[in-house]
């Protein structure tokens, strides 16, 4: 599709398991980098793809640590590929375009490349919602049949394989000593839920530079892919009220209402939504 917001839109409406994952972040990245070169970028995906494809089929690794090993290969030590630990806040750091083009990128946006390329090699990848610090499971084989353990993979690290160690020790950093370690932690995301992880970067950062259009923008790209997450319907309500657009607010509100009804905060939103009626009134 030529026009970007025309294939989110398209994308929101596949079942999961239909979703590519690579090329939706592509899109994504296309509405906040126009003038770039996509098409480029969609061509260095195809070829991320072929290597990662070719080597293991060269190697035919088996175990996940191994698997792990050819990813490595084709994107860290060719291609580059590794977290911006000194620009992190920087937007381009969740644009898929701009992270192909510098090779430096946040957590979640290098997983995307490494899940696009693990797939591609035939394998099982998934993103994991670690708390505050983004990691993939690659599943691997035992004996001719898939593995009961996947390895945990920092991308941001160069695919370094962690342990439980290692996993402490990230917990530890983010949430503190006495945080407990919850099996929960460790729970893959289904792609859907991968890119709205990647966007709400953006969210976040230009809320905390007070633009709350641009947050919106962002917001309603999201609810092009995701439909039917209430919570998102919330955030953009709000938003819209916060900016004064109190049609877009009330629509918002009445999409989050017929989504969750009974949920804890049904109760406020239907407050506002009235007041924002009278005020139009």
């Amino acid at each position: 599709m030529s026009e970007p917001r025309d294939a989110l839109e398209a994308i929101g409406q596949l079942p999961e398991g239909e979703i590519d994952i690579a090329d939706a972040a592509l899109q994504l990245a296309r509405i906040d980098a126009p003038e770039a070169d996509w098409l480029a970028a969609r061509a260095h995906l195809s070829e991320l793809a072929r290597k990662a494809a070719a080597s293991a089929a060269s190697w035919q690794p088996t175990t996940a640590a191994a698997r792990a090993g050819i990813l490595r290969d084709v994107l860290f030590e060719d291609e580059d590929y590794r977290g911006d630990d000194e620009t992190y806040e920087d937007l381009a750091n969740a644009n898929l375009i701009h992270v192909i083009n510098r090779r430096r990128g946040l957590p979640v946006a290098l997983g995307i490349l490494w899940i696009h390329c693990a797939r591609a090699a035939g394998w099982v990848a998934h993103g994991v919602d670690f708390p505050a610090h983004f990691v993939i499971a690659l599943e691997g084989q035992w004996k001719g049949t898939p593995s009961a353990t996947p390895a945990v993979l920092d991308v941001f690290s160069g695919g370094r394989v962690l342990d439980a160690r290692d996993l402490r020790k990230l917990l530890d950093r983010v949430e503190g000593p006495a945080a407990p370690f919850r099996p929960e932690m460790l729970k893959t995301m289904d792609d859907r839920a991968v890119l709205l992880r990647l966007q709400n970067n953006i969210v976040v950062r230009r809320l905390h530079v007070g633009n709350l259009a641009g947050s919106l923008a962002c917001l309603e790209d999201m609810l092009r892919i995701a439909p039917a997450a209430a919570n998102l319907w919330q955030e953009a309500a709000w938003l819209n009220r916060r900016l004064e657009r109190l049609t877009g607010a009330i629509k918002c509100f009445e999409r989050y209402l017929e989504l969750a009804p009974d949920s804890p905060m049904a109760l406020s939103a239907r407050a506002a939504m009235d007041e924002l009626r009278a005020r139009l009134a």
